[in-house]
């Protein structure tokens, strides 16, 4: 059997490195996608090859539409050189930006700015890679806690994972026949740099988190990656359509 690849969205850090890493220690070679940072890219391949996995990464701007032919292009020709494959076995979608404006402030750019990535660009770019995705495979879309539980300044945010959480069952629906499952993952408050580091840096934060967490913490980014790594694996292959949250029990 060849080895599985997965294919992950903004994983030159926080969440998608944990995923990349977490997956490559289960075995699967992965391939990474960035938007600027290549050097925190190219350490996180490096850190996936010590593991004994294959990892490459690509460019690729998630919330641009215009270039996922491109992308799909590049993708492709990635597979036939670095692994021998024309196929892939999973899609990540976790690349992501935040914002934290109240509803009666945000702008339509604001809005913009977060469908295009979140809602938009995950639409398309699963569409445009759908024939690269191996029958059998399985496509994981990101979504948040916050699509459950209300906090303010993230109604335009929540509102695209919302939408994310739909499609991940239309998708589940439609794609049933090629035997590929579809599920979303909705991290809790995670300590990475997203959203400016504020879960991570500000000890106010930090604490409402913790304090509203039955596991009395905020969560980390292994947390996730672990997460990842379980539902994409063989033993969750009767897990279909669901979104499974992991925050430790946040806001219950």
């Amino acid at each position: 059997m060849s080895n599985r690849i997965a294919l992950i969205t903004g994983g030159s850090r926080g969440l998608g490195k944990a995923a990349a890493v977490h997956l490559a220690r289960a075995g699967w070679d992965v391939v990474i996608t960035y938007q600027a940072r290549a050097d925190a890219a190219e350490a996180t391949v490096a850190q996936v090859r010590a593991l004994g996995r294959k990892a490459t990464a690509l460019q690729l701007d998630a919330g641009a539409v215009a270039g996922f032919a491109d992308f799909k292009a590049a993708f492709a020709a990635l597979l036939e050189r670095d692994f021998g494959r024309q196929t892939f076995d999973a899609l990540v979608n976790n690349a992501g930006n935040s914002a934290d404006v109240p509803f009666a402030d945000t702008t339509e750019q604001q809005f913009d700015a977060l469908m295009n990535v979140h809602l938009k660009g995950v639409f398309f770019l699963t569409q445009s890679l759908l024939p690269l995705l191996a029958d059998g495979g399985r496509i994981l879309n990101v979504s948040s806690g916050l699509a459950r539980f209300s906090l303010p300044g993230k109604s335009a945010y929540a509102v695209m994972k919302g939408g994310v959480e739909v499609l991940t069952r239309y998708l589940a629906k439609e794609l049933g026949g090629r035997g590929i499952r579809v599920n979303t993952l909705a991290p809790g408050a995670i300590a990475t740099d997203f959203s400016g580091g504020v879960v991570r840096d500000n000890p106010q934060v930090n604490a409402m988190v913790a304090a509203n967490t039955a596991l009395g913490r905020v969560g980390e980014a292994d947390d996730i990656g672990g997460a990842v790594a379980m539902l994409l694996s063989e033993e969750s292959g009767w897990v279909n359509g669901q979104r499974i949250e992991a925050s430790g029990g946040m806001m219950l």
